[in-house]
């Protein structure tokens, strides 16, 4: 399966029983699949199977669907459901007697999905069953196409990770370059100082054995470079890989922070720095494009 964005958009259109319907389809980043419909007065009762299709088709992200019927066809006609209005009044009243809450207008009424209902039409169940097949295999066709919208996005987002993480790479191999010239760098270093300390005297050779060995401790990076070659190539085994990957990414990114942060931390040359905020920088717009994937 191709990389793909939780950004997406899709129309489209279906007709039956001399009614014309349009599905809009939208979608954005979240944390977790949530999904928002807006349906015609009469047709709350497609929710389930609307949401049931949804989960098959998509994993992550916010998505708002709409169905409209389309003006110039054939004309709606509301019919007030008085059951459901009268049980909706009775609870609004109770809540205003016993919790002080106002009672609402009538459009506030009205709007409540129930209330009113679609009665235009037959009313035999084979011909809503035969119109609800047709909405529901248009919002099938709507999916695929909000599927292919969201995988083109996904296509783009690939090209921008991948030139983020060649940039990383780059990096790193450039951090281990200068990361070989620290026990030379740290010798010139500890000569310098120890020359400064001679001059006073009492200089205890074991003590500065242990110093130095401190100090080439605490300046070497390789393991967080290795590190970093692993998260490197981790992150392009997920890019090629059939599964959604998007959360994965996200915090695979964190790790790639967390050595970045290591990295400036024991730089012990200020070339080594520079390498390791530039780094970071790059991580985070890596991070941004990746919390868009699904």
């Amino acid at each position: 399966m191709p990389l793909s964005s939780m950004t997406g958009f899709a129309r489209t259109t279906v007709e039956v029983d001399g009614a014309k319907f349009s599905w809009e389809l939208k979608s954005v980043n979240a944390r977790g699949l949530e999904v928002r419909l807006r349906l015609p007065p009469g047709f709350d009762h497609l929710e389930a199977d609307i949401r049931a299709l949804v989960r098959e088709r998509l994993s992550r992200g916010s998505c708002f669907f709409a169905l409209q019927r389309e003006a110039g066809f054939e004309r709606q006609q509301l019919v007030l459901n008085e059951e459901a209005l009268s049980v909706v009044v009775a609870a609004a009243r109770r809540l205003a007697a016993e919790e002080g809450i106002a009672m609402p207008a009538a459009d506030g009424l009205l709007a409540i999905p129930g209330v009113l209902r679609d009665g235009g039409g037959t009313e035999d169940e084979d011909a809503v069953s035969h119109r609800d097949g047709i909405l529901i295999e248009g919002l099938g066709a709507g999916l695929a196409a909000l599927v292919e919208s969201r995988q083109e996005e996904g296509a783009r987002l690939r090209a921008i990770i991948e030139e983020r993480l060649a940039i990383i790479a780059r990096l790193v191999e450039e951090a281990a370059a200068i990361s070989a010239a620290a026990p030379d760098v740290l010798k010139a270093r500890i000569r310098e100082q120890v020359a400064l300390l001679v001059a006073d005297g009492g200089l205890d050779p074991d003590r500065l054995h242990q110093e130095a060995v401190l100090a080439a401790t605490r300046a070497d990076v390789r393991e967080e470079l290795d590190r970093l070659r692993s998260h490197i190539e981790g992150a392009h085994l997920l890019i090629a890989s059939d599964a959604a990957v998007g959360r994965r990414l996200d915090f695979l990114t964190q790790e790639f922070n967390r050595e970045a942060n290591t990295l400036c931390s024991k730089a012990f040359d200020r070339r080594l720095t520079t390498i390791g905020v530039e780094m970071k920088a790059i991580i985070d717009q890596l991070r941004e494009q990746v919390q868009n994937l699904a």
